[in-house]
């Protein structure tokens, strides 16, 4: 066997040794939300941003503090509120005086979102103009103020809550901004042992201290080995497929045209086989399978395929649409 396949093996083994720590770190507060916290760690594997959507009380916002705690990494949060301005994310000039010389000056106060790991806080609770500060940081990786560019610190990533857009005193998240999220992840409620534990939890003194498990170089790393594992050329022409056939223009498929509006574009199929490359290292594999695209299909393809309004007031979620089309399209075929 070749060495230096053997010392990727070797890697890959150590490093997912430290996911398990990390996700027995996080079940230390964090009752149930398996899928949740998978499909959280396959966000930082792949190096995107996650948008978490439920209603109030499901631990959100504590799912993604706990996550940070037990990685050492710079951590901010930011409560989105509607009278948030971009300046409140990015940062502003200050106007400072050189006592040496008299000489006044413009210096940059770098706002919150130059840190490691975001939790943008309900974030539906802010106008589109500042929900659109994101952008930049989200795609580039840097923030551009009065013409000049400052680079983040790596790894960087986004991490955002929010109440469904039914709710009172929230606007809808532009197309655009959904887009730049990798994943669109839906959490429910817990079932019924896992809501008596978690009562039983959260109302004593009884405290969990969280241990830092995993470095920011250990995730840098892991995301170069994501884009390592080995996917076929059937299973990416298969990804192609089934992006394609969400585009109610181009699609053959019959639902598709009754039920959607926009089909998702090509950054839907880079996430999906991404996401899945990251869930197959997540896993200890080194190559991936038809369930990994599978499993990850429904985040990936969930805020990229807009149905429409027929569709809503039938109760046809973006979700069916990529249900349908998981089971229609076959691999290879």
């Amino acid at each position: 066997m070749d060495k230096e396949l053997v010392n990727i093996e070797e890697e890959v083994t150590i490093l997912t040794e430290k996911l398990q720590k990390l996700r027995k770190e996080i079940g230390k507060v964090i009752t149930g939300q398996e899928e949740t916290v998978e499909q959280l760690l396959i966000t930082f594997l792949a190096g995107g941003h996650a948008l978490l959507e439920g209603v109030p009380g499901l631990a959100k916002t504590l799912m993604i503090r706990t996550l940070a705690q037990a990685i050492d990494l710079k951590f901010k949060r930011i409560q989105f509120t509607p009278d948030l301005m971009p300046s409140d994310i990015i940062g502003t000039e200050i106007l400072e005086e050189d006592y040496s010389t008299g000489k006044k000056f413009f210096k940059f106060n770098k706002g919150p979102i130059f840190s490691n790991i975001i939790l943008a806080d309900e974030i539906n609770r802010t106008p589109p103009k500042t929900q659109a500060a994101l952008l930049e940081a989200m795609q580039e990786f840097e923030v551009t103020y009065s013409g000049k560019t400052y680079e983040l610190d790596r790894p960087f990533f986004i991490l955002a809550t929010q109440n469904p857009i039914e709710q009172s005193g929230t606007f809808a998240l532009p197309e655009a901004q959904q887009d730049r999220f990798l994943l669109y992840i839906k959490i429910g409620y817990p079932n019924e042992s896992e809501e008596t534990t978690i009562l039983k939890n959260t109302t004593g003194v009884k405290k969990e201290t969280l241990n830092k498990v995993i470095s920011g170089e250990d995730i840098l790393r892991l995301q170069h080995l994501v884009r390592e594992v080995p996917i076929s050329d059937d299973l990416i022409t298969y990804v192609s497929k089934v992006i394609r056939a969400t585009r109610p223009e181009t699609t053959t498929n019959a639902y598709v045209k009754e039920w959607v509006n926009w089909g998702a574009g090509p950054r839907a199929g880079q996430a999906m086989i991404l996401t899945a490359k990251a869930r197959a290292l997540a896993q200890g594999t080194l190559s991936v399978t038809l369930d990994d695209l599978q499993q990850v299909a429904k985040p990936v393809l969930r805020h990229r395929v807009i149905v429409n309004f027929r569709a809503e007031s039938e109760g046809i979620t973006s979700d069916d649409v990529t249900r349908h089309l998981l089971k229609a399209i076959e691999v290879g075929k």
